[in-house]
Parts: C-alpha cells; structure tokens; sequence
C-alpha cells in the first residue's frame, strides 16, 4: 500500500507541473482578500501618473498595456497614497506614478526577457509580483514649481545599484530626493523594494491573489474601476 505521505506528494507535484505547463498565476492559499482594483485618479486627481509600460518608454522598448490603460491599486493601497501626495503639497511635490497594478502575463514577460544576472531587478512569476496584487507602486517625485521630476540617483528601471535605495552616490540633491519619497511613503505604510528606490509595496500586501486579469475594455464594467476578482480555486487536498 502505497503512504499517504507519498500520494499527497505525488498529488501536489503533479498540481505543480500542471499549473507550469499551464502557465497560469500562482495560488497563495493565504491570499483570502477580495481585490478591489480602483484607478489612482478616482481617488486622487493630483496625483500624476504616466504609466511606463503603456509605452515604448520602457527596458522592453515597447508597449507591454494598450493605450488607454489607467494606473489601479486595491483601495487601501490607492487612500494610503493619496496620503502620501498630500504630505508632499506643502513642500512643492506631488506623487508621479509609473506604475501600479501588473497583470501576471506582464511578469512573466518580463522575466523571461531579462538576463539571469539582472533577474533581482524583477519578480520571478511563479512566485508573483506584489504589483499582481493590485498593491506595489512605481512612483517619483514631481516638482509643483519647475513643472518636472526630481533628480534621482538612478532612471526608472535602471537595472545598476544606483537603483539601490541605500546607494551612497549621486548627487546629494538627488540622494535628499529619493529618501525624502522612502520616509514619505514609509509613513502611510509602504515599504521600499530592496533594489528599487521606486518600487514600494503597501502592508498586507500578502493577503491578496496574484491576479492576471487585463487592461481591456470589458473588464471596466464602470469607469476608474474593474470587477471585483475572485482568487483563484483552491486545490483539493488529495485524499
């Protein structure tokens, strides 16, 4: 008679291979969170956005969303940054967004582009990004006088350690800038990306799915929002 350890083993190796072969989001059984994906610019209208990846703008060099796609974040996570942008008005700032909610595929596409060297500079799709949960922003400083960003120690997407939120070089301008953004966003509950001074995840984050669905035309039932998700199915446990 064969163990039962050894079928459940056999069972969820085989749940793994399939979802490979499949290609399809991961499951995280401790994401039980419904996601509630609402446009940045319904919740705040001065918060800027330009997101990167509607454009050839990019380390792809070409457009990973169709145009007309809007910047979207789980609501807690769009409230905690319209927080966030209005600490910086009284300094002469507002929140430049580059990125927010990543459909999986773009991942995937994503790290099956980049080298295995630069691979810490992107998510590895069978675990996720934090941006497929509707929770991870790509943001900068906008400057309210000069009508432009900030100096930063490094491009947006610049796979270097002057990405690194702790890089000591750059200018010190441009050093007071990006940690001015870090303590900002720190302060409504965002986390920075190791490798990223950009790239900054909200708590709770892990209580989400990893989700895939797209920038389309039928997935805005209402403008500024998209359907509620339900998470993935569950396996069953094998018996």
């Amino acid at each position: 008679m064969i163990p039962r350890a050894r079928l459940w083993a056999a069972a969820l190796l085989s749940a793994l291979a399939l979802a490979l072969w499949a290609q399809v989001p991961p499951v995280d059984r401790l994401a039980t969170r419904k996601p509630d994906l609402v446009a940045l610019k319904a919740v705040d209208s001065t918060i800027r956005v330009d997101l990167r990846y509607a454009s050839k703008d990019n380390f792809m060099g070409r457009a990973m969303y169709p145009a007309g796609a809007e910047a979207l974040l789980n609501r807690e996570a769009a409230l905690a940054l319209s927080r966030a942008n209005a600490a910086l008005k009284p300094k002469g700032y507002v929140l430049l967004v580059w990125d927010a909610y990543r459909p999986w595929s773009v991942t995937r596409a994503f790290w099956e582009a980049t080298p295995p060297d630069k691979r810490q500079f992107v998510a590895d799709p069978a675990k996720g990004s934090v941006h497929n949960r509707g929770c991870a922003v790509d943001v900068t400083l906008f400057d309210l006088h000069s009508g432009a960003e900030v100096e930063m120690p490094s491009g947006f997407d610049e796979m270097t350690e002057r990405a690194y939120p702790h890089y000591s070089g750059g200018t010190p301008s441009a050093r007071r800038n990006r940690d001015l953004l870090r303590a900002t966003m720190e302060a409504q509950g965002f986390s920075v990306y190791p490798t990223e001074w950009w790239h900054f995840d909200y708590k709770g984050w892990n209580r989400y799915p990893v989700m895939d669905i797209p920038f389309s035309p039928e997935a805005h039932p209402a403008p500024g929002r998209l359907p509620v998700a339900t998470p993935p199915p569950q396996p069953s446990p094998a018996p």
